[in-house]
């Protein structure tokens, strides 16, 4: 195949991408230290996961609260300054700190690997691990956990990366099976269903939510007791000082104490131990309308991200891909090839992956070559759904084009038109037209990908359902919610796509 100079549009289109990924794929980061840019920036932005539910963070009649809501904007005011939330998956909060928040603040325990690793404030609460069972299981001791009866295997619940997991895996030689949950809530479901023997909970956690669900029990008392510190990055000594002298503060004055008392984080365990079963208030069940009105708002904001983030990546993605299988087909070796490893590499390698490298390894390699620059996670989902579903559109132009039989091409040049200009003219329209199906098809997958940009922090349609039902424990009616709103997004799609091909069929002659 000969070398094609591609017409000016091309190179355009080509400059045009590559200086819109370059100008939004980063930004700088002021070179202050963490303290100094808060107080510049006017705000505290804090880190915690809202899957991890009560009593820390949740949403409740669509507004933010919680323990440590309340705790962050304690903390802040110290600082002279307001608390921004930023939502993350907890085992993924650590990695942002210094790139998209300032602390994360969501129950940390506080341990060796975290004090290696990250700059950790004084304690602000005390806890203490409590197994929970159902309240007609024989499992009446924290005894019979540690030392099961002959040939039994008990199965175990708890958050994933806890220290309650931890020391449920701990228990292995004891014949303890132990799976980990992306929420709290998660476990004592499944222990209340019957697919688990039993949970471990942090104490505090497990008294907030007795009352959803009063088919459990208190198993013994309390075990492996530890700390909850906030997590600063690990060259940030200023804002670590800053806010224990705000922790400091909030102790002294009493604020703390109350704080514990208004969310019911102490005083509340021989109550529970004491009651019989029947003296366990089950929490109301909430009227479908009710669970409507108060979560379809949030839903549908979480519904306009997923819009976006797929309005916005798919005509890059097809940008890409088209450039791509052009250069492939009609471009020299030295780009064919290139672009044949891209397509490869990119379609060999999962989306969550390639969020991961963009969002979290890519402001480090570029700290490493002397760059301080930083990621903002919009950008990386959009950057991301780009360049995975670039390499699949080039695959479905480059059968498109190749679709095409060759004495158009030849038709082309007799009439005097440059490659380039045939390619442009010629083949690309007929193309698009065979194309249409199999990219709408990609369009509606687009949308649901989107789910996977929560590992870079941002929360869309599946993200927020996931937060809601684990905070409301209305699982069916929110599951409903969500799939109709996926639906109402991509039919749509589905009709344009027919309307497309029977449009365009009236224009299969080329003049």
């Amino acid at each position: 195949m000969l070398p094609v100079r591609l017409p000016v549009r091309c190179y355009w289109l080509v400059g045009t991408l590559l200086v819109a990924l370059s100008t939004v794929t980063v930004s700088p980061a002021h070179a202050e230290n963490a303290l100094d840019r808060i107080k510049h920036r006017g705000t505290l932005i804090w880190g915690a996961d809202q899957a991890g539910g009560a009593p820390f963070v949740f949403t409740e009649n669509g507004k933010l609260v919680g323990f440590e809501v309340e705790l962050a904007e304690m903390l802040a005011a110290e600082l002279g300054v307001k608390a921004e939330f930023k939502q993350g998956d907890w085992d993924k909060l650590p990695l942002m700190l210094g790139n998209s928040i300032d602390v994360a603040l969501n129950g940390f325990e506080l341990t060796s690997v975290r004090q290696r690793d990250f700059l950790c404030t004084r304690p602000y609460y005390m806890y203490a691990l409590q197994f929970m069972a159902r309240r007609d299981s024989p499992i009446m001791s924290v005894e019979e956990i540690r030392t099961p009866q002959e040939g039994r295997v008990l199965s175990g619940g708890a958050l994933a990366g806890s220290a309650a997991e931890t020391y449920l895996k701990s228990l292995k030689e004891s014949n303890v099976v132990t799976t980990g949950f992306e929420g709290n809530a998660e476990a004592m479901e499944k222990v209340r269903d019957g697919n688990l023997d039993i949970t471990l909970q942090d104490d505090c956690i497990a008294l907030y939510l007795a009352d959803r669900f009063p088919q459990l029990k208190f198993v013994g008392k309390p075990v492996g007791e530890g700390y909850y510190v906030a997590l600063v990055e690990k060259n940030e000594p200023g804002l670590q000082a800053a806010l224990n002298e705000a922790l400091a503060k909030i102790i002294q004055d009493g604020r703390l104490e109350a704080l514990y008392d208004r969310w019911d984080m102490s005083g509340k365990a021989q109550m529970m131990a004491l009651r019989h079963t029947n003296e366990v208030v089950a929490a109301e069940r909430q009227t479908f309308s009710e669970i409507v009105s108060e979560n379809l708002p949030t839903l549908l904001r979480a519904a306009g991200m997923t819009v976006f983030l797929s309005v916005v990546s798919m005509p890059l993605a097809i940008g890409i891909g088209i450039l791509v299988a052009i250069g492939r087909l009609y471009g020299p070796r030295w780009v064919g090839i290139p672009l044949g490893w891209y397509v490869e590499v990119i379609r060999g390698t999962p989306l969550m992956l390639q969020l991961y490298a963009i969002f979290f390894l890519l402001p480090k390699l570029l700290i490493s070559l002397g760059l301080d620059w930083d990621v903002p996670a919009l950008v990386a989902a959009i950057t991301g759904l780009a360049l995975n579903y670039s390499a699949y559109e080039a695959e479905i132009y480059r059968a498109g084009l190749q679709a095409i039989p060759r004495g158009q091409m030849e038709a082309a040049l007799a009439l005097g038109m440059s490659r380039p200009r045939a390619i442009w003219r010629i083949l690309l329209p007929q193309a698009f037209r065979i194309v249409i199906p199999p990219v709408t098809n990609d369009f509606i997958a687009l949308f649901k990908d989107t789910s996977v940009c929560s590992v870079v922090t941002v929360v869309e349609l599946t993200k927020q359902y996931s937060i809601s039902a684990l905070s409301t424990g209305a699982i069916v009616e929110l599951a409903a919610m969500t799939a109709v709103l996926y639906m109402l997004m991509s039919y749509p799609l589905s009709l344009f796509a027919r309307w497309s091909e029977r449009h365009l069929a009236g224009k299969a002659t080329i003049h």
